[in-house]
């Protein structure tokens, strides 16, 4: 049926019918009349529940009676509904005879019929209470159940169903102010996400219907569908849940909503893309008309159903279709089925059916496939407030169609579509609350401060300040009023529930606006802020930040205004009688719940007249019921002070991002009569103030001396004070306790004593209450402290401990609550935990408020408290400005003493492992120490003595932290706070030192191990040759004959064919490198899904690494996307995912290299650590790149590809250096030589002793110098200043580049900084040991203590008497063992020496071993520094680089690199931040490069857009949403970026053109910075004196 009624008459035909309906059915109920009896809602149907009366505060709150019968259900399901409890919807009510039913006296008969007879027919469905009550409730409530099931993820109305007509409603309004935050794919590698009303996004839906009976639950099966694997969770009501399967009265035809938004990672997200998804409840043969809607609205309509009959015309519909059949029911006709798909022109993918050896999972994943296919595909996308229209057409009413909220729409819009401009339009329409209020609220200050007095005369200084208080009121008055307050006064003077409407209309449509429009102004704001010099320019500054941002309370703020003004005209003037009624209309919307600015955050000042009329006004309204009591929160900027109120008490405190409550709101909640006489008040007021700031972000002057106005104000005004802390950061805690205790001290002065509660956040343990005991008296201290330290400022100091200021008990007056969301939001419900946490501190401030010692104040009261309360504020000069050097200067030297301790550490390690590596190389050998050969039992013993040796030094770094923090000079209480990120990186040092140590004994043995084997065939080998030698000896001397040389040869040569050719050469059978590189990189993806698999098999490793890898960006939008931002030179995901990609292959080709120099054999731990390598650096630059599996997976197959290859070079070249027969045929001439010398009795001695010192000792005291040296060199490094810690660093790199001040250098600094900051390392090594004679001393060292160990050795063995010099050389090498790793190879060339003297041969050894000394040492004079740094083990610039760069990581705005020290460190800052157009920013329409520094944004009301938030706009004070581990504070003071303003300003040009960008406009004071002036801001920057 098409009913197309006039919009405007939809609601009223409705009515109509309805109360047709009503006379009809006087005699018998209709069926919503008598279900709503059943609840006890008959009333609300016609009386609509209002907002006032859901979150008045009733004896329900402080009792936990469950619900006895059935019209509690709806109060019990509001009242967690409105504290977002998750289990809201579980509405079993209890029976006071239930529970003692089972308790009967006899039992006489056994009766089991009832147990069978299960029947819940009593029970409400949850889904009928929930359509009763929005049929019940008013739009506001309506809206605010929406918003609240959203949070908990439940489904909420689309089409609200009047089952007594066939009318259906969209419930437009209702969803209009839910407003989500997701992160589609294209914003997944930057972290960004998208924000958005609900209704305003155009998103594909899917819906799903049933038509006649269906065996299957469809909405059990919604939920799996909408669930990930880790986390299910019952969006849409099913027949499974509590009273889920209760038959359902009112509630057919309901059509609900869900959305599935994804959060940008692969593994979790059910869809990628977001999703809305409806469900029709009820038969669609029934609901036509909503079946309708739903073909039109939706990309796809799943039917369910068990049986089709032959009548299927009414699928015949717009909509892609989707058949979902239960296979397992015994109706289904596979004829009927196919003429239905064939006359629907379905395909079979069109049709899914459940068969018996389907089971569930695979059901909904079949499922799950189908919508994703459909999501990614469709052109269908539509937003509900475009539904409207089809709604209209089919006759469906819209809730939003009602007079009072379309007029409420047309007035909002009337003002809010004028805005272009902001800070334009407050300037034209809301002028009075502008310059002209700041003006007067220093001048009000100044009245009471006096401090600009000078030698004037007071009185007169006085009078002349309050002349200059008339003018700018004169000069508010000559202004007209605006058209928009014009337009807004009489809006909100429109009767009751329009204006409700409109103020609503209003704060969306506001909110939208600061969504879209705020940045440009922001900007402007920043640029003027890095650029002010004086006072003036600080204020001109502070107007703008102001005027930057914009709502309902600046409308208000400029009625103030406008009131206060004109109080200054003469009492019979027009225009000031036309505005008394101005307080009392504010009052009235108090009445209503909407909270009043009590104190203007952005002039620090309270409108005391306006206020104090509106209050006064208020006592009229309400008289004599006039009692509050006060609630305050007060805490750290973003800490959900505010959510926690809205969970609280229900209410709605502006929380949406972008927006910050600024200054002091009050709200007025109504107390029922029945709690009344327990709290002995008639309202409860709650104050949500804005967040008090550390010490480290108050930029200006003035921001803590607001912070203390405001917590003295709003402590002295509450009774209760919640306190909101991070116990986790006690220095910052330490700042928010000095302002409130403060501030509980001056009210315990002027007679109040109040009650506090700590609230700690986020606490996630059951146990943590008593866990945090410790916690408790440190805070007990500190508050102690705290008290102590206000005592003596304000010289009050009788003060001595907290609870003299005031009541409190440590074990009752701290709340832990757990963190808000359960899983990860967006699709995470609120966390039942949090709900039901709040709920415990709700009812304890209740009872709290309820034994409040004094009576509660009466609002008139209330109104004198706060004007003697702002005014003693204004007296007062609170100086809490103390910015740190000393913090800094504290915190370098902490880091220095950890850096040299560290290195000490490491240092002393690899000492440690070279000399266990020697030993296992000579395990086995004539130089083995001990007897023990076997090599598993050696590297036990290694490995056990190493565990010692590191858990020895990780108490000692411990011990050196603890003994650190002991001592009383140097400040080291300021840096108390990094203690435990200090003592997390010695542990972390520990542990990556252990797995290193591991792995080299580990490789070292192994390899060893593998070749056991061939050196024993090489022993077997020479052994049989030598026979064969003194055999022909013996055989050529028996000839008794003078052979010449020929003959000699000649005999040598047969024997040495012979004897070869009898011995047995097994040639060594090469590994497959490939084969085990594959292995590792198949276990390291393992745990990262079947999709690695698949992509792993793709692709042979051989074939991998061989060309560039270039990473491409997938898929059209990407493409697309990728062309935009070549064209505008921005680095995109792709671009900065092939940034990234190349750092990675280079520094693990480097790692590849270092290996094969080594020139030993393969070990499977050599592409464990590249492995490992290449995890740590995707886990590094996860702020950049959203770890792809398909990006990890391709870059590991090529670095892998390129790493076997070059592993399997390295592992063939060592076993061909190791070829037994190539071994056996090197050593042929020294055979022929030594069987000559002996044939001739020739004396040798001299000979042997030079070629053993030059094949043997020569290489292993090479080799020992190698391993040794880079330790010498980073040691020596490490003492330089510059190299003491990061900050060091960084400072001596920048002044290193302004010394040298070329464009080049500056580029390589900011684009490729690791590259740039290791060739700057190895500069200064060079230049450091460039005159050679440092670089000889440590040479000699180890050269003279090598030559003494092997002179040792000659005299030690020389004392001993041997048959034979091979017996003396293998003695020799044993005592050489543990310093030297001599070539068991060189060593064959002894064995046949039969006759030589001892003596002889040990005297010519030492001289042979003094000359090779010489040698060396002119060796190593002759050898440039950058030769001998190829053969050292350990790289001495990689180890500096690593040591010093700490995590590498770089500010996402100016790609300043992070300066924290440890390696355990939880965020990252740098000491000097830049202009942000040296990191590519550039305006968005003139693409000129930005001149604004980070460190001014981050205070700014100003936004960004980059590709971190898929160039979404962002603003900057929120930073931290985008790039959570970042902190950037603001500059310490204005001459603080000149270094970077210098470099931008003489560079502009270049750097414009290296970013393809427009030259940056340079303000002209950065024009005047000199190459001075840079170097005295960069030592300022980091504390150098």
């Amino acid at each position: 049926m098409d009913l197309r009624p006039d919009v405007q008459n939809s609601l009223q035909n409705s009515e109509e019918t309805k109360s047709e309906n009503m006379k009809t059915s006087a005699n018998t109920k209709t069926r919503m009349q008598s279900f709503l009896e059943d609840l006890g809602l008959e009333q609300n149907y016609t009386e609509k529940l209002s907002l006032s009366s859901i979150l008045q505060i009733d004896e329900k709150i402080i009792t936990d009676e469950p619900a006895r019968c059935n019209s509690d259900l709806p109060w019990y399901f509001l009242k967690k509904l409105m504290m977002v409890n998750v289990t809201a919807r579980n509405v079993k009510w209890t029976s006071v005879c239930e529970s003692n039913c089972d308790v009967t006296s006899e039992i006489t008969e056994l009766d089991l019929d009832d147990l069978f007879d299960s029947s819940n027919s009593g029970d409400i469905n949850p889904l009928d209470l929930i359509t009763a009550l929005f049929l019940c409730s008013d739009g506001f409530v309506q809206q605010e159940m929406s918003l609240k099931m959203s949070m908990c993820q439940f489904s909420v109305p689309l089409l609200l169903p009047n089952c007594d007509t066939p009318q259906c409603t969209l419930m437009l309004w209702a969803m209009r102010d839910i407003v989500k935050k997701y992160r589609p794919p294209s914003l997944s590698e930057s972290k960004g996400f998208m924000e958005d009303r609900i209704v305003l996004s155009e998103l594909p839906m899917i819906s799903f219907v049933r038509l006649g009976e269906c065996s299957l639950s469809k909405s059990e099966i919604l939920n799996k569908l909408l669930s990930n694997s880790q986390q299910y969770h019952d969006t849409f009501i099913h027949r499974n849940m509590e009273c889920g399967d209760s038959p359902r009265r009112i509630s057919n035809g309901l059509t609900e909503i869900t959305w599935y938004l994804p959060c940008g990672n692969k593994n979790m997200d059910v869809f990628s893309e977001p999703v809305a998804v409806a469900n029709l409840r009820g038969d669609i043969a029934s609901f036509e008309t909503q079946y309708s809607f739903l073909c039109q609205t939706s990309a796809a309509v799943f039917v369910f159903f068990d049986k089709l009959e032959s009548e299927f015309k009414l699928l015949n519909n717009k909509a892609q279709i989707f058949l979902v059949v239960n296979g397992e029911s015994k109706q289904i006709n596979l004829d009927v089925l196919k003429k239905v798909a064939t006359n629907l022109s379905l395909d079979k993918k069109n049709i899914i059916i459940k068969t018996k050896d389907k089971n569930n999972a695979d059901f909904v994943k079949k499922l799950k496939e189908t919508v994703s296919d459909v999501v990614e595909n469709t052109r269908m996308k539509m937003g509900i407030e475009q539904m409207a229209d089809i709604a209209h057409e089919l006759g469906i009413l819209v809730d939003e169609k009602s007079t009072e909220c379309q007029t409420a729409k047309n007035n909002a819009d009337n003002i809010t579509v004028k805005i272009q401009d902001i800070l334009k339009y407050k300037e034209a329409e809301l002028p009075l609350q502008g310059q002209i209020w700041k003006e007067l609220t220093n001048l009000e200050k100044e009245e009471f401060r006096l401090r600009k007095v000078g030698s004037q005369n007071i009185e007169t200084y006085k009078g002349d300040l309050k002349t200059q208080k008339e003018k700018l009121r004169d000069k508010q008055n000559s202004y007209d009023m605006s058209d928009a307050m014009t337009c807004f006064i009489n809006a909100i003077s429109s009767p009751g529930i329009e204006r409700c409407y409109f103020l609503k209309w209003m704060r969306m449509n506001l909110d939208n606006l600061s969504r879209e429009k705020l940045s440009g102004l922001r900007e402007q704001y920043k640029k003027k802020g890095n650029n002010s010099e004086n006072k003036e320019e600080i204020k001109d500054i502070d107007r703008q930040l102001s005027n930057s941002s914009l709502g309902t309370e600046h409308f208000f703020r400029e009625m103030g205004q406008i009131y206060e003004a004109s109080l200054s005209l003469p009492e019979t003037n027009p225009s000031r009688q036309q505005l008394q009624h101005l307080p009392k209309l504010c009052a009235g919307l108090m009445l209503d719940g909407f909270p009043l600015e009590l104190v203007d955050g952005d002039a620090s000042n309270i409108p005391l007249t306006w206020v104090s009329d509106v209050l006064s006004q208020l006592n009229e309204l309400v008289s004599p019921k006039n009692k509050i009591l006060v609630v305050t929160v007060l805490g750290v900027q973003s800490t959900g002070k505010s959510t926690l109120l809205n969970t609280m008490f229900g209410v709605q405190f502006a929380v949406s991002s972008g927006r910050c409550t600024r200054g002091a709101f009050m709200l007025l909640l109504k107390i029922n009569d029945d709690i009344k006489k327990v709290l002995n008040c008639d309202f409860v007021v709650i104050i949500d103030t804005e967040g008090l700031k550390s010490p480290e972000l108050a930029q200006l002057d003035d921001s803590h001396e607001h912070d203390n106005e405001l917590a003295t104000l709003v402590v002295g005004l509450s009774d209760i004070t919640i306190i909101n802390i991070a116990m986790e950061n006690s220095t910052e805690m330490k700042d928010i306790l000095q302002i409130v205790v403060h501030a509980f001290l001056r009210m315990k002065e002027v007679g109040k004593k109040h009650k506090c509660q700590f609230v700690h956040q986020n606490v996630s343990d059951v146990s943590a209450h008593e866990k945090n005991l410790r916690d408790r008296k440190l805070l007990l201290q500190q508050l102690n402290e705290m008290t102590q330290a206000a005592a003596k400022m304000e010289k009050k100091e009788d003060y001595k401990s907290f609870t003299d200021v005031m009541e409190y008990n440590p074990d009752t007056g701290n709340w832990y609550i757990p963190g808000l969301w359960n899983g990860n939001p967006p699709m995470a419900p609120v966390n039942a935990g949090y709900s039901e946490a709040v709920y415990e501190l709700k009812k304890n401030i209740i009872q709290l408020l309820g034994n409040c010692e004094s009576s509660a104040n009466n609002v008139m009261e209330f109104t004198e408290w706060m004007k003697s309360l702002w005014n003693a504020v204004k007296h007062e000069n609170f100086i809490f400005s103390f910015r740190n050097s000393l913090v800094a200067d504290a915190y370098m030297r902490l880091c220095t003493e950890s850096n040299k301790w560290e290195w000490e550490f490491k240092k002393d390690m690899y000492t440690w492992v070279t000399r266990a590596e020697t030993r296992i190389s000579n395990v086995g050998t004539v130089a083995a120490k001990s007897a023990k050969s076997d090599i598993r039992e050696l590297l036990t013993c290694l490995k056990t003595e190493a565990s010692t040796l590191l858990a020895e030094w990780e108490t000692k770094l411990l011990k050196n932290l603890t003994d650190y923090f002991k001592q009383t000079e140097g400040h080291v209480y300021l840096v108390e706070g990094y203690r435990e990120e200090f003592s997390n990186s010695a542990k972390s040092i520990r542990r990556d030192m252990e797995n290193s140590v591991f792995n080299q004994l580990t490789a070292a043995a192994e390899i060893k191990q593998g070749m056991r084997e061939v050196e024993q065939i090489k022993e077997n080998h020479t052994k049989e040759m030598v026979k064969a030698v003194c055999a022909l000896i013996d055989e050529c001397r028996k000839k008794k004959v003078q052979m010449t040389e020929e003959e000699l040869d000649k005999e040598f040569d047969k024997m040495w064919n012979e004897t070869v050719s009898e011995l047995s050469f097994s040639k060594l059978k090469p590994t497959d490198v490939f084969t085990c590189v594959s292995h590792y990189l198949r276990q390291n993806l393992s745990h990262k899904g079947s999709h690695t698999c698949e992509l792993l098999s793709k692709k042979s490793l051989k074939d991998c690494g061989l060309m560039p890898l270039k990473y491409t960006a997938e898929g059209f939008y990407n493409q697309t996307k990728h062309k935009i931002s070549k064209w505008l030179n921005l680095q995109d995901h792709t671009m900065m995912e092939q940034k990234l990609a190349d750092s990675i292959i280079a520094a693990c080709k480097q790692a590849v290299n270092e290996k094969m120099e080594r020139k030993t054999n393969y070990h499977d731990t050599y592409i464990q650590e590249i492995l490992h390598m290449i995890d740590e650096r995707l886990e590094n630059h996860l702020m950049h790149v959203k770890k792809k599996i398909e990006f990890e997976v391709s870059l590991k197959l090529h670095i892998c590809g390129f790493a076997a290859r070059k592993f399997q070079q390295m592992h063939e070249n060592f076993l061909q250096v190791n070829d037994p027969y190539r071994c056996l045929s090197q050593n042929k001439e020294t055979f022929r030589a030594n069987f000559k010398d002996v044939f001739d009795n020739e004396d040798q001695c001299q000979k042997k002793a030079e070629e053993f010192t030059n094949q043997c000792l020569k290489p292993a005291v090479e080799d020992f110098i190698n391993r040794f040296l880079g330790f010498d060199i980073i040691g020596e490094m490490l003492t330089l200043q510059k190299f003491s810690t990061r900050m060091w660093l960084q400072y001596s790199l920048l002044q290193d580049l302004l010394a040298k001040d070329t464009f080049e250098n500056y580029l390589s600094y900011i684009s490729s900084y690791e590259e740039f900051v290791k060739k700057q390392i190895l500069d200064q090594i060079l230049s450091h040991f460039s005159n050679g004679s440092k670089m000889l001393k440590f040479e000699d060292q180890h050269l003279q203590s090598s030559i003494s160990g092997i002179n040792n050795a000659i005299n030690k063995a020389k004392r001993k008497s041997f048959n034979n010099l091979k017996t003396f050389v293998e003695d020799m090498c044993k005592y050489l063992g543990h310093k030297l790793v001599i070539s068991q190879d060189a060593l064959g060339a002894f064995m046949i020496l039969k006759k030589a003297d001892q003596e002889q041969f040990a005297q010519w050894l030492t001289e042979s071993v003094n000359l090779m000394a010489e040698n060396l040492r002119e060796q190593f004079k002759k050898s440039n520094i950058e030769r001998k740094l190829i053969h050292l083990r350990v790289k001495p610039q990689n180890e500096i680089f690593t040591n010093l760069i700490g995590c590498g990581k770089q500010c996402p705005f100016c790609t300043a690199p992070c300066e924290a020290g440890g390696a355990a460190h939880t965020e990252h800052w740098a000491s000097l931040h830049r202009p942000e157009g040296l990191g590519r920013y550039r305006w968005d329409e003139s693409r000129k490069l930005v001149t604004d520094i980070c460190s001014s944004s981050v205070i700014s009301d100003a936004r960004f857009r980059c590709s971190a938030t898929k160039y979404e706009w962002h603003p900057y004070k929120q930073y931290k949403e985008i790039f959570p581990d970042w902190k950037i504070p603001p500059d310490g003071s204005l001459e603080a970026s000149d270094y970077w303003k210098y470099v931008m300003a003489k560079f502009n040009k270049d750097f414009a053109e290296e970013y393809g960008a427009e030259p940056a406009e340079i303000p002209p004071a950065w024009k005047k910075i000199t190459k001075t002036q840079a170097a005295e801001s960069l030592k300022k920057s980091f504390y150098i004196k």
